[in-house]
């Protein structure tokens, strides 16, 4: 009985508690005015995008029969090796997050005194937030063990990439030459690799 409540709600929790820090340090961030700010319709696009993502996680049955198929096999070592992944995504998120202060906001923007970041998780990936993200998006798909769970994590690939592309654009205007030699130095998302 235990570990049925367990394996019904370690997900949600993890997901909520994630998203309830967001949420309360969201506030913080407004102590820098912004410069410039992404347009309001890839934020509702993006926004979507995780909507989606999160339904075909959530759901017990999509009615399509081929994302409700296995791609794993389901067992307990899934479901532990994803709750791994997803808890180490999260906290990996929530480190960067801490560790950009003023620097972060939820759209694409350059900030009044703008500082580049290459320490702490930015030393690993240049976006340690959207890395953490798709692998607590991937650490679900894993635990769920069926297609659908792989077509969320492609949701949040293109969710996130355009935002990513916005800010390596805005950030390379910004920083120039600094920026360019911390990119030759660190990867996107995996470190050594993308």
């Amino acid at each position: 009985m235990p570990m049925t409540i367990v394996y019904s709600y370690l997900f949600p929790v993890l997901w909520i508690a994630y998203m309830t820090y967001w949420w309360r340090m969201a506030p913080a961030a407004e102590a820098k005015a912004a410069e410039r700010h992404e347009a309001p319709g890839s934020r509702t696009l993006r926004l979507l995008l995780f909507i989606g993502a999160a339904l075909l996680l959530a759901l017990q049955r999509t009615g399509i029969t081929v994302l409700d198929k296995p791609f794993l096999p389901v067992g307990l070592w899934s479901f532990w090796a994803g709750a791994m992944v997803t808890a180490f995504g999260l906290l990996f998120s929530v480190w960067a997050r801490v560790h950009l202060g003023n620097n972060w906001s939820q759209a694409v923007t350059i900030k009044q005194d703008h500082e580049l970041i290459t320490t702490g998780p930015y030393a690993f990936v240049r976006h340690p937030i959207y890395s953490g993200l798709l692998a607590g998006f991937l650490g679900c798909a894993i635990a769920r063990g069926e297609w659908r769970g792989l077509v969320a994590v492609a949701l949040i690939v293109a969710a996130l990439w355009p935002k990513l592309r916005l800010e390596e654009k805005w950030m390379q205007a910004r920083f120039g030459d600094s920026y360019d030699v911390y990119c030759r130095r660190v990867a996107r998302i995996v470190p050594h690799i993308l």
